[in-house]
């Protein structure tokens, strides 16, 4: 059977995309509106008049991807103007790459995967992806975007030992089976695997895009195939590098906005080199979006980011030096934020955290000490340590009591919730957690009610966390208060992100601290990845990811029952496409954590304050925050953005 999306005159707030695909299966691609009149940018109006730039109908693909804005609630805009938005360190500005959200496949509103950058795809069997790119589509410079630049990423970038020494990263691998990968015409590639790889089309919709095609007019210039590697090598030194390799990379740096001579699909490209206190990005002349009006997008013509202190981001907004920012801010800024909304115009909007638990404890299984290692392996321990968390006056302390008390995981309203996922050992219980405790041997206690490990040392729990994550310490020192009551001291170790991740890599904690999952609003089309010890990065069990990752080359296999069959269910999930058994799969599994305690959650559904310049139109005054799947801002279209007021667009050529 054969799955396939078509273009749509609104690919951003259909009510239901998949149904839309349904009916452009029936009605054909002539079902689609016609192709409005398109009308010239007045930010290029001089370039073009020169004729140093072409007319924006040759600028935009033959089938641009047309919004119809006004058909889903939005107003159709006005080109002109800038906005200013704050970092807090300069290589930070690549999180404008993931917010302004421009994919081969992403996510509407609705969390449906439609055809943004492609113009449609086909899937066969869940294992047969065709793709078709927009005919007439261009890169920043105006270079053709052709199946040569997925071709070029494939076999000379994916597939070069000396780019990627790990070889093709693991979603483009099935059983550890590369992909066959055919050019079928200049606008369309295909992948097969003889198996299905349901990964494929949503790690390509993530908030760092894969990119899984580059600019090769650009990058073979630094490629030892078509470059001579002499030449190559002495350009190489010239920036202190080793190899032609490292040279390649340092310039392929799309995700990141580090390099401004590398062509974007993006729709704003970077023009300042670093290192700078401010970054200037101008839109992009060939973006492959338009509005039902014929106005090509994004409506902004440049957006300036400003680099300040991560401490200063609340009091610079405060201060009016910010049109839009969200990331840095935090539900302790909220206060001073509202204080300067009416004397520097602008709103402070609060939107709901889609996290599975803002604070979530990690007991780690495969720590490298011996004793806490069975100790945290003991579901009757973790049981135990949740039990005794009091989630209400967390809540109230540090969430307004507008959070949800429980468990790290889904969030209510997602089809995949259900309510012992969120209640079970997930309540506050003193006399069950002694009891537990108690049970398991821990019943002998110092003169200070100190509960005593087997070997004699105090139950003094030691959680490494980032130090500069205010919320989770303030988490962790009423944690600290409750777990007093039943025994047990707990001592916070504030330190480096990098430090802290590479000590758990190691082994050497005992237990972490950090937020929950990333994903807590996902469909059973989106991989359970974070339930299962398939990662490092899971701070429960950071060996087995390892072993995982590194295919037994590093850390160690997994030996316990339950999270083996985290790992079988997995497995399963990647086996199938089928939706029922995908959502039986992932019902599971959050069943599965819930029951064991592998991560200990506290207070979900947190606010972030995002600040909001008056005269800023078509941006949603609620919706979900995230990482995944909604790029932090990502699937609000952040390109869709206008100046209501005429002052405000002022359109000047780059």
């Amino acid at each position: 059977m054969t799955a396939r999306c078509l273009p749509t005159v609104s690919l951003r707030r259909a009510t239901a995309g998949l149904l839309f695909c349904l009916a452009a299966l029936v009605a054909g691609p002539g079902a689609a509106e016609a192709m409005p009149a398109l009308k010239e940018t007045p930010f290029f109006a001089e370039v073009v008049g020169s004729g140093q730039l072409p007319p924006i109908a040759e600028r935009v693909p033959q089938e641009p991807l047309v919004v119809d804005l006004e058909a889903h609630g939005r107003v159709t805009g006005r080109q002109g103007g800038s906005i200013r938005t704050l970092a807090a360190r300069a290589r930070d500005i690549r999180y404008l790459s993931v917010m302004a959200y421009a994919r081969l496949v992403g996510y509407d509103e609705n969390l449906n995967l439609v055809p943004d950058i492609l113009a449609s795809y086909d899937v066969e069997e869940g294992r047969r992806f065709t793709l078709h790119l927009r005919k007439g589509h261009r890169w920043s410079d105006g270079h053709p975007f052709t199946a040569e630049d997925f071709r070029y990423w494939w076999e000379d970038v994916a597939l070069n030992r000396h780019l990627m020494p790990a070889g093709p990263p693991d979603f483009m691998l099935v059983d550890n089976e590369l992909p066959t990968f055919e050019v079928l015409d200049e606008t369309t590639v295909r992948y097969t695997w003889s198996k299905p790889n349901p990964l494929f089309l949503p790690t390509l919709a993530k908030p760092l895009a894969p990119h899984i095609y580059r600019p090769a007019h650009f990058l073979k210039r630094f490629h030892a195939r078509y470059t001579d590697p002499q030449s190559l090598a002495q350009a190489a030194a010239r920036q202190k590098l080793k190899s032609w390799a490292a040279l390649h990379n340092r310039v392929d740096a799309m995700p990141d906005f580090s390099n401004p001579e590398l062509p974007t699909l993006d729709p704003w490209r970077v023009v300042t080199a670093g290192p700078s206190s401010r970054f200037v990005f101008v839109r992009n002349p060939y973006y492959h979006r338009i509005d039902t009006a014929g106005q090509q997008l994004p409506y902004i013509d440049k957006v300036y980011v400003d680099i300040a202190s991560s401490g200063l981001l609340a009091a610079k907004a405060n201060a009016g030096e910010a049109d839009l920012l969200a990331r840095g801010l935090t539900m302790a800024d909220i206060p001073v934020l509202k204080q300067g909304e009416k004397a520097k115009g602008y709103r402070t909007l609060l939107w709901p955290i889609a996290r599975g638990s803002e604070v979530t404890l990690y007991p780690n299984l495969t720590t490298t000490d011996a004793e806490w290692r069975k100790l945290n392996r003991d579901e009757r321990f973790r049981r135990a340590l949740s039990l005794g968390i009091d989630r209400r006056t967390i809540n109230n302390a540090l969430f307004f009591g507008l959070g949800m008390e429980g468990n790290n995981t889904v969030r209510e309203g997602s089809r995949l919730f259900e309510e012992p996922f969120r209640k079970l050992y997930g309540t506050y219980d003193p006399g069950e957690a002694n009891r537990l405790l108690d049970e398991i041997g821990l019943d002998r206690r110092d003169s200070s009610g100190v509960r005593l490990l087997p070997d004699g040392r105090q139950l003094e729990i030691v959680v490494e966390v980032e130090g500069d994550m205010t919320m989770l310490v303030d988490t962790l020192q009423l944690i600290g208060e409750f777990w007093r009551e039943i025994g047990i001291k707990l001592f916070i170790k504030p330190q480096d992100r990098t430090v802290l991740r590479n000590r758990a890599y190691s082994g050497l904690p005992v237990m972490t601290a950090g937020p929950g999952l990333d994903n807590a609003i996902p469909t059973a089309a989106m991989p359970p990845g974070e339930l299962a010890p398939i990662s490092q990065y899971h701070l429960s069990w950071p060996k087995w990811g390892q072993y995982v990752e590194t295919h037994g080359k590093v850390g160690e296999a997994c030996d316990m029952e339950k999270p083996k069959e985290l790992l079988a269910l997995y497995r399963q999930w990647l086996g199938t496409t089928d939706e029922a058994e995908q959502e039986r799969i992932w019902k599971r599994m959050l069943m599965l954590h819930a029951e064991n305690q592998w991560t200990i959650g506290t207070v979900a559904g947190a606010l972030q304050p995002i600040v909001l310049r008056d005269g800023l139109a078509n941006f949603p005054d609620k919706a979900l925050y995230s990482w995944e799947p909604t790029a932090l801002l990502g699937i609000y279209r952040i390109d869709e953005m206008f100046w209501d007021r005429a002052d405000r667009r002022v359109a000047a050529a780059q």
